[in-house]
C-alpha cells in the first residue's frame, strides 16, 4: 500500500505527465514560446484565481521557480516527445 507521501508523488508525476502533453499541444499550435510561456502562467493564476490574491501567486510561482532551477542548472533541456 502506498504512503500518502508516495501517492502524493504519483499524484504529481500524473500531473506533470499531462502537463508536459498539454506542451506539446500547444507547441504544435503556436511555435511562439512567449505565447506558451504566458498561456501557462494564465493558467497558474486561474488555477488559484478567487481564493489567492495575485501577489501571492506570484510569490508561489518565485517560490517553485528557485526549487527548479538548481534542478535544472547544467542540464540538458527534457525533449518533449
Amino acid at each position: 500500500m502506498a504512503t500518502p507521501t508516495d501517492e502524493n508523488f504519483n499524484d504529481y508525476k500524473r500531473a506533470e505527465r499531462k502537463a508536459l502533453e498539454i506542451l506539446a499541444e500547444m507547441k504544435a499550435t503556436s511555435p511562439k514560446q512567449v505565447d506558451i510561456e504566458l498561456a501557462l502562467l494564465v493558467a497558474i493564476f486561474e488555477l488559484h484565481k478567487g481564493a489567492v490574491p495575485a501577489d501571492k501567486i506570484a510569490a508561489i510561482v518565485q517560490g517553485h521557480l528557485k526549487q527548479l532551477v538548481p534542478y535544472y542548472a547544467g542540464k540538458a533541456s527534457p525533449t518533449i516527445n
